[in-house]
């Protein structure tokens, strides 16, 4: 145990992922990532609250279980979120005594090291042989692992970059039976091997499968870096006075920057860039493949002897080293293709790659490696492989520029109809010879085919075009690359366009994106070719774009703004579920006059994002509809929203529900009501609004002339609150449902609510549901029923009735749902 704390205490001390010229100390830079819990949407019940924000030290402790049976703990999160650094930083609290005791073992693991090893693998032998070896004991050991699997962790980081896709069909049992690596790694997963032993794995979201999920206990999604976890690590890296902030200051006055930096990879950079590319004036990065091209200077920069360096770290600077990337670049791209990402000795010379490429300080030391061999290399970060590969296709001359098509179509070879129905003879003309460009790029995994073609749209835009070409010499060759690269976008979201099916009679034609179709929009993005987004949406005929659970965080916000600014006919912009926030809602407004409607649900936002939002949609005529329930919002944007309500006379619909709003918030949102004559939804369930809001807002609204439903469930009113209502529903002519449950109204504010139907005239539903109503509060319900047949729903659902109290009353009138 002693031994095993200090190896790993040792591996996770220092984070040198992101690093390869220095050490950099977790404990003195470590920043908590937005971890939240997966949460299953679409089932009935109770409204939805947002997603809770965890610890580190909730991993093992979160309710809403997948699957109660499971040993899995999953963290997905897109590349660069932290997932590795967040694993490490487990690792050195247990392996120092200060979290994870309940922990005896903890066993850490590489997926892309372990996919390395060939020959079969016992339990026993993954566990001492490829993470750390008892001195003395070893079946003492191993015994009592076996006893007490509880006290036992196991992490596998990065299932993304393990190259067998999951399967439960080879079951393996036996802890002391060798089997082949995956089938090790599967079955402990599954708990048919250590059952009870805790497992935590880390994948980005496209490589995990429904099959795999079955054998998950919890998920959670790590969001990257918060506006504040952005300013706090910049914090934390530059302690002398002064730099921080000017670094903030810059970052905060660059939008499109501030939104990549949600990315710890790029927080990282933008910290290791800042003295001599980001404040001394060069301009700022917009896109991601900006930021990379910064940090490529950098590393050439440093790597020049100081006599001999450029004083502009332009094209000659790149020019000298050329070979160097050009070297990186083929082992990155014959990585990808094989679904390599460790590289040996002799893979590296394989390459041409030789100490002097080493040295620039993109290829380090891997970690977690057999102890006593020799430790092999690896790209910093998987963004730098795919950067380094999309480079070398940019710019060598053994890439035809035909072969980028491949780069551009993500399914697997084999995967179309054609190929599974016809036998390999008949569509033998369509492979590729092996070793070849072409065969690489069909052998990647999409998700590094998707990151690749996205820098290479980049490295081919005209901002970058000039450099490229002084490094080549064949300005004719680019343009050749950049014309396939253009036609390639332009054919894959046409293709994506045309398998939109056609809308429902009735209803707006409807298109719910797949990720693919982010990935496109970014691609168009990094090329920053208006010319092309224009083309790009010309085909888009849809009413409602649906870009739910897409990951969609501020970069793609600035992304899908590009593009959709160009559209021909607005659309509705559903975004529910992603990681807009604040910065995110900054990169949306140039697209705004596009919408006729905006879903924020579970993004994040608070009230400074969506004051400048309002500010934006005062001036855009198309947007009628808000959805923004399920944030951080709180009274702090009542003046804003009142505001957007008295200015702009065809607004639709307001949803604010579980957010943070009070009675304060509640009477300055009355003002804007009262002057406004369009509104016909406004959703305020989950706030805390009391009697008092709920007397604010029945005031406004008992002349309003167009509100049809009205959502105050949940909101701690009780009867005076029920009373301001009832005298709202003698006066309203419009209102056709009321939602009240979830609050305190108790008998004497349904007396007040039955007193107010009986000069109603247009609800037609009124909910009640858990309201601790009893047999006299339906008692005066009735009385009124018999008067109204306007009503046609009263919800009483989970109040203090006994079961022959339901009985009687629903024999009494059909229109009590008890």
């Amino acid at each position: 145990m002693s031994k095993l704390r200090t190896t790993v205490s040792a591996q996770a001390r220092f984070l040198n992922t992101y690093d390869g010229a220095e050490n950099l100390c977790l404990e003195e830079i470590y920043t908590e990532n937005v971890l939240e819990i997966r949460t299953e949407v679409g089932m009935a019940g109770a409204p939805q609250k947002s997603p809770a924000t965890l610890g580190l030290e909730d991993l093992f402790s979160t309710p809403g279980h997948l699957n109660k049976d499971a040993d899995t703990v999953l963290v997905v999160g897109e590349a660069g979120s932290g997932k590795s650094t967040l694993l490490q930083r487990l690792h050195l609290l247990w392996a120092t005594g200060r979290d994870f005791q309940e922990f005896l073992f903890v066993f850490p693991f590489s997926c892309r090291q372990l996919q390395c090893v060939a020959k079969p693998l016992s339990v026993r032998a993954l566990l001492f042989e490829h993470c750390c070896w008892p001195d003395l004991g070893q079946q003492d050991v191993f015994q009592f692992l076996l006893d007490h699997p509880d006290r036992v962790l196991l992490t596998f980081d990065g299932f993304d970059e393990f190259r067998f896709r999951f399967t439960d069909r080879e079951r393996h049992c036996s802890p002391t039976d060798p089997v082949s690596v995956q089938s090790l790694l599967f079955n402990l997963l599954q708990g048919n091997l250590l059952k009870n032993a805790r497992k935590v794995l880390t994948s980005r979201p496209d490589a995990v499968s429904a099959f795999l999920r079955k054998y998950v206990r919890t998920e959670l999604s790590l969001k990257g870096f918060s506006e504040e976890g952005i300013e706090l690590y910049l914090r934390k890296c530059h302690r002398e006075p002064g730099v921080a902030d000017r670094l903030i200051c810059l970052l905060k006055a660059t939008s499109a920057l501030h939104g990549l930096c949600h990315l710890p990879v790029v927080s990282w950079m933008v910290s290791k860039c800042h003295q001599e590319l980001l404040l001394q004036g060069r301009g700022s990065p917009k896109t991601t493949t900006d930021m990379y091209l910064l940090i490529l200077q950098h590393f050439l920069l440093h790597a020049s002897p100081a006599d001999s360096a450029p004083h502009d770290p332009g094209p000659g600077l790149l020019r000298g080293r050329l070979p160097t990337v050009l070297h990186l670049g083929q082992l990155a791209l014959w990585g990808l293709g094989t679904c390599c990402y460790v590289f040996s000795a002799k893979q590296l010379q394989a390459a041409h790659v030789d100490s002097e490429d080493v040295s620039l300080g993109f290829l380090v030391r891997a970690k977690r490696v057999v102890p006593g061999s020799v430790a092999p290399l690896e790209f910093l970060h998987i963004t730098f492989q795919c950067f380094f590969a999309a480079f070398y296709l940019v710019l060598s001359a053994d890439t035809p520029p035909s072969s980028l098509r491949y780069l551009f179509n993500c399914r697997r070879p084999g995967s179309s109809l054609l190929a599974r129905l016809l036998p390999a003879m008949c569509v033998q003309g369509s492979r590729c010879r092996e070793g070849s460009v072409e065969a690489l790029l069909q052998g990647a995994e999409p998700h590094n085919l998707q990151i690749t073609a996205a820098f290479l749209a980049g490295l081919l835009s005209r901002e970058h075009r000039g450099l490229l070409a002084e490094c080549q010499g064949s300005e004719k060759a680019l343009l050749r690359r950049q014309a396939c690269a253009r036609w390639c976008l332009a054919r894959s979201l046409h293709k994506h366009f045309h398998s939109i099916p056609p809308a429902v009679p009735g209803e707006a034609k409807s298109m719910h994106a797949m990720p693919e179709f982010v990935w496109l929009i970014r691609s168009l993005y990094e090329m920053q070719e208006e010319r092309l987004a224009k083309e790009a949406v010309r085909g888009l005929d849809v009413g409602h774009l649906k870009l739910t659970f897409c990951s969609v965080g501020p970069a793609e916000c600035a992304a899908l703004a590009f593009v959709l600014r160009h559209l021909r006919r607005p659309v509705a912009l559903q975004l529910d579920h992603n990681s807009v926030g604040d910065i995110g809602v900054e990169q949306l407004l140039p697209c705004l006059g596009s919408c006729t409607a905006l879903y924020l649900r579970d993004n994040n936002i608070s009230d400074r994002g969506i004051c400048k939002l309002i500010e934006h949609a005062l001036h855009c005529e198309q947007l009628q509809k808000l959805a923004l329930f399920n944030n951080k919002l709180t009274d702090g944007c009542a003046h804003s929203m009142a505001r957007l309500l008295a200015c702009k006379q065809n607004f639709l619909a307001l949803r604010l529900g579980n957010n943070h709003i009070t009675a304060a918030g509640a009477v300055v949102l009355a003002e804007g009501l009262r002057a406004n004559t369009s509104l016909q939804f406004l959703g305020f369930w989950g706030n805390k609004v009391g009697d008092k809001g709920a007397q604010a807002l029945a005031e406004a609204l008992g002349s309003h002339p167009s509100l049809k439903w009205l959502s105050l469930v949940g909101n701690n009113i009780g009867s005076v609150g029920a009373q301001a209502l009832a005298l709202m529903l003698e006066k309203n002519v419009a209102l056709e449902e009321l939602c009240l449950e979830e609050n305190h109204l108790q008998d004497e504010g349904v007396c007040s609510l039955a007193e107010g139907l009986k000069r109603n005239s247009s609800l037609k539903v009124l909910k009640l549901s858990n309201n601790c109503i009893t047999y006299l509060g339906a008692e005066a319900l009735l009385h009124t029923l018999e008067r109204n047949d306007i009503i046609l729903e009263v919800w009483l659902r989970g109040n203090t009735f006994s079961p022959e109290e339901i009985e009687k009353l629903s024999h009494r009138d059909t229109r009590l749902l008890l």
